[in-house]
């Protein structure tokens, strides 16, 4: 009998040990595809304790075919990759921006809402009183784009070939200039050059600079003030010299406001990634490495080459937020006439 219950314990013995093999195995065979799968499909940053778990809302505050649009499009396709989720952009126009602006502050802090922010355009709407919002009601991711400002004719416009031509006749005439909203940056870059001229022109604001452009080749205005971007690839406009310092090395034939003896300063906007203030330093952190690896991201830097990437971290971006805005409140005396 105590042989018979020795051979039964032996037996049990054994098949507990087999079992105990068999629920090992497959955790064995597991680790190589768990180390596999993520390369061939996802590229997205070390995990900092937070990742989008579905869509997310990229707000533009501006129409569709804008300038900010078009660079965030591009943006949002090669950042998809690094932030492992579909970025949906969704364009909010009106109110120069502030319509757009005002929806962003006030999203849930969860990370599934980001936009871009222009500057100085944000920091004007501030001054304008145009929405509620202030610098604090957001938090500062990257900045993606700046662009240096550039004085704009018609291409087909006979009357001026160089900036001295429209200087001479905006000064014996008053001369219509569209702008992209009343103290906005297009208006701001209109108000520099004519100030710097001495000559006074009627401001005629239409709230966005795709409007803004087509107010000019409508014949409704005889010049305008935007950016590089803003026509990029474009052939009906005609760049009468830019707001930098040196030659656009895009547009090497193109003056510079200061060689001609007029603004000798650099002007232009910044287009920056922020989010709804009270997000984690765990989102920020996330968004931040996110974008910086698709701006060094060879397929995106091919897709941007017409206008110019500018990636400064959360910090620096917040930073510029803040010059722009005590730039912004200094306009108000001296700078603008009736």
């Amino acid at each position: 009998m105590k042989k018979l219950f020795a051979l039964i314990l032996a037996l049990c013995m054994v098949f507990a040990l087999c079992a105990c093999g068999q629920t090992a195995a497959p955790a064995e065979s597991a680790a190589p595809a768990e180390s596999e799968a993520p390369a061939e499909e996802s590229a997205a940053p070390e995990a900092t304790g937070w990742a989008p778990d579905g869509p997310v809302t990229l707000v533009v505050a501006y129409k569709a075919g804008n300038g900010t649009d078009v660079t965030a499009r591009i943006l949002a396709q090669y950042a998809e990759k690094y932030v492992g989720q579909t970025i949906v952009v969704e364009n909010v126009d009106g109110g120069s921006g502030s319509i757009g602006w005002s929806q962003i502050a006030a999203a849930e802090p969860d990370g599934m809402t980001i936009g871009f922010m222009n500057l100085p355009n944000f920091n004007s709407s501030i001054v304008k009183g145009l929405g509620t919002y202030t610098t604090e009601d957001f938090a500062a991711i990257c900045n993606h784009v700046t662009e240096t400002s550039l004085v704009l004719v018609r291409a087909d416009d006979d009357r001026f070939a160089t900036i001295e031509d429209l200087v001479a006749y905006a000064k014996e005439n008053n001369t219509v200039a569209s702008t992209n909203g009343a103290q906005a940056s297009n208006h701001i870059g209109a108000q520099a050059f004519a100030n710097s001229a001495g000559f006074k022109y009627t401001d005629l604001p239409q709230g966005n600079t795709a409007d803004e452009l087509t107010s000019l080749l409508g014949g409704e205005a005889d010049w305008c003030v935007a950016k590089v971007a803003d026509i990029a690839g474009r052939t009906d406009v005609r760049a009468l010299a830019s707001f930098s310092t040196e030659r656009l090395a895009e547009m090497p034939d193109v003056p510079t406001l200061g060689e001609k003896g007029f603004y000798d300063q650099w002007l232009g906007s910044s287009r920056c990634v922020v989010a709804p203030a009270g997000v984690s330093d765990e989102v920020i952190a996330f968004y931040e490495e996110a974008f910086r690896l698709t701006m060094e991201d060879p397929e995106y830097l091919e897709a941007a080459a017409s206008f110019a990437t500018d990636y400064k971290n959360a910090a620096d971006t917040a930073a510029l937020i803040q010059q722009q805005q005590e730039f912004t409140e200094g306009l108000a005396e001296g700078f603008w006439y009736e």
